[in-house]
């Protein structure tokens, strides 16, 4: 299988960057993930639930991540096994390019499955991979620039031109906590 796309992100490219490298955004990111540990240098390690068709698995697997050139690139190389339901291997080029509204994220993957995954066909396992890559630049946005709750109403230039990271990721990569949590 292999699938090309490019999402635009409203956050500039090193925080994007630092979110694709942080394994507690990536666990509140991946659709169905219940843990990521590792760091960028010795690789990550995940455990995703996920459902494809019929086939219900959880997989266990390693991720690696090379060619990192920050705030601008870099290649994910993973394997993840789901006992009975088979497996799924792959990588994805990532480029990360600035844009008027934040970062354009551009991404190439290659990936193979094997096992009861395999037998449910190319239509229904792409079909699914786009909707796991959908929900997951969904979730990402969400965690670098989450939207404010209808109702609330934010300061019109309280961090006008400020382009730290917000919410929950700010406190995570060591910013000033919002005054409002």
């Amino acid at each position: 299988m292999q699938m090309s796309d490019q999402k635009e992100i409203a956050a500039d490219p090193a925080s994007v960057y630092a979110a694709l490298l942080n394994p507690e955004v990536l666990k509140a990111c991946v659709p169905g993930a219940q843990e990521v540990t590792g760091s960028p240098e010795e690789g990550f390690e995940a455990k995703v639930t996920q459902k494809v068709g019929p086939v219900k698995a959880t997989f266990t697997g390693k991720v690696t991540l090379s060619d990192m050139v920050p705030g601008e690139t870099l290649t994910i190389t993973g394997e993840g096994k789901g006992g009975a339901a088979g497996f799924a291997k792959g990588g994805a080029e990532v480029t990360l390019t600035p844009s008027d509204t934040g970062t354009l994220l551009s991404y190439d993957v290659e990936a193979k499955v094997g096992g009861k995954l395999a037998q449910l066909g190319s239509r229904i396992i792409d079909g699914f991979a786009k909707k796991m890559a959908d929900q997951f630049f969904t979730n990402l946005q969400d965690a670098l620039a989450p939207e404010t709750p209808e109702g609330e109403a934010e300061a019109p230039d309280a961090d006008a031109g400020d382009a730290k990271p917000k919410g929950w990721f700010r406190k995570l990569l060591g910013g000033t906590p919002d005054e409002s949590a």
